[in-house]
């Protein structure tokens, strides 16, 4: 039940745009906190990006209601003389405040921590940035795709031998940094129980690319000699590589030293055991690209679901690499609640994808559509105590323009 829910009570003003900031906001809405998502008249552009390529071709706004969904919206012109006292009123009711508007806009705008927390010292302000909130580049605007992707390092080495950066998947460093975002705010959280205080709370899109390229950059700090970048036909060790099966399925071997063994015998290759080429570690290396060639050759022999079998029967670990066509048939995903169902969406939407973690005993909020431009702004308004009189004064002055028909 969402009273009985995690963050049940906790309220949420989402002022963020795009993709990391809002999905820290979907996670707690997925565990019961009342979000409200605030934009400008114009609506938030992660609304028409799922008609950009090359974003997946749909009718139904998947990508909205994905990191949207258990929302309130309100619209609200934060460059109108009258807002400042709806953003008073949202701080005020808030208990998380989520802002990623770059900051010289954001002290433009008065939205800088110093600016808001005067109105509620318990407020929990989670504030994303492309690059940081220091250094010179600290002002600039940044994309999971230009911070996370290609300034942490990532994108360099994420590509094979001879080939050039490639375009990563839109929004998988945003998807990341919103747990990285979630985890800070829940941090906050748990300082406040303690102490009774707020918090200021911050990571960046460049700091969770960097992460989750550490391993490298850490080599990089020890001033490690790197291997070249990989080359599946010549790689630096062949037992952990691309493989390809007679039906032309491709699956990712990863096998670990002590492991040679039992894959040489579950392939039915004894006699790699004892091939001097390949009896240690260092020969598997030098001899890589000859061990590739016996496996390239043993394993289009068979069908994928043969070599399934096999792996699974000698405990030997691989990953089929998938479509998302072919992931979002995995049992896996629904077994796991990873897939779920979504409310009102319409259309052939009817599922979504929820936040990665869950909570033994207790059950997230069922996935509802993400809301219209504005929908909810007349209930938001009287919910923070504004009259019919200051209600009609702000839809006119166009602080808060009337809500459209609900559109995605």
């Amino acid at each position: 039940m969402a009273d009985d829910n995690i963050f049940s009570g906790l309220k949420v003003v989402d002022l963020a745009s795009f993709v990391a900031g809002p999905g820290a906001a979907v996670i707690l809405s997925d565990f019961g906190a009342d979000v409200i998502k605030v934009e400008p008249p114009s609506g938030d552009m992660w609304r028409i990006v799922y008609k950009v390529p090359p974003q997946p071709r749909a009718n139904d706004n998947y990508l909205w209601h994905l990191d949207n969904r258990n929302k309130r919206g309100l619209t609200l012109d934060l460059k109108s003389a009258k807002a400042g006292e709806v953003l008073e009123r949202l701080v005020k009711w808030a208990d998380v405040l989520i802002v990623n508007t770059p900051h010289p806009a954001r002290k433009k705008l008065k939205l800088e921590y110093q600016d808001v927390a005067q109105w509620n010292p318990r407020l929990i302000y989670a504030d994303l940035s492309g690059f940081g909130d220091n250094g010179p580049d600290a002002d600039l605007p940044g994309f999971d795709i230009t911070a996370y992707w290609a300034r942490s390092g990532l994108l360099s080495m994420t590509r094979d031998a001879g080939a050039p950066p490639t375009w990563p998947i839109a929004a998988s460093g945003d998807h990341a940094t919103a747990v990285g975002l979630f985890s800070a705010i829940v941090m906050a959280l748990y300082r406040r129980e303690r102490t009774g205080k707020g918090s200021y709370v911050t990571t960046s899109l460049l700091a969770e690319g960097v992460w989750a390229a550490g391993v490298h950059i850490a080599g990089a700090l020890a001033s490690a000699a790197f291997y070249p970048l990989h080359d599946r036909q010549n790689p630096s060790n062949a037992i952990l590589n691309p493989y390809k099966a007679s039906d032309g399925s491709w699956f990712m071997l990863v096998v670990t030293p002590d492991k040679f063994h039992a894959l040489a015998t579950a392939i039915d290759r004894p006699d790699l055991i004892t091939d001097p080429r390949f009896t240690d570690t260092a020969k598997q290396a030098t001899n890589a690209a000859q061990l590739r060639a016996i496996l390239d050759d043993v394993f289009a022999k068979q069908p994928m679901q043969h070599w399934s079998e096999v792996f699974d029967q000698a405990h030997i670990t691989y990953g089929a690499i998938l479509a998302p066509t072919e992931v979002v048939k995995d049992p896996q995903l629904r077994a796991n609640n990873i897939v779920v169902p979504l409310e009102g969406a319409g259309g052939k939407l009817t599922s979504t994808i929820s936040s990665p973690m869950q909570i033994h005993g207790v059950a997230k909020v069922p996935a509802r559509r993400g809301p219209g431009l504005g929908e909810h702004n007349e209930e938001i308004l009287k919910q923070l105590g504004f009259g019919a009189s200051d209600i009609d004064g702000l839809q006119t002055s166009g602080a808060v323009p009337k809500a459209k028909e609900r559109a995605a």
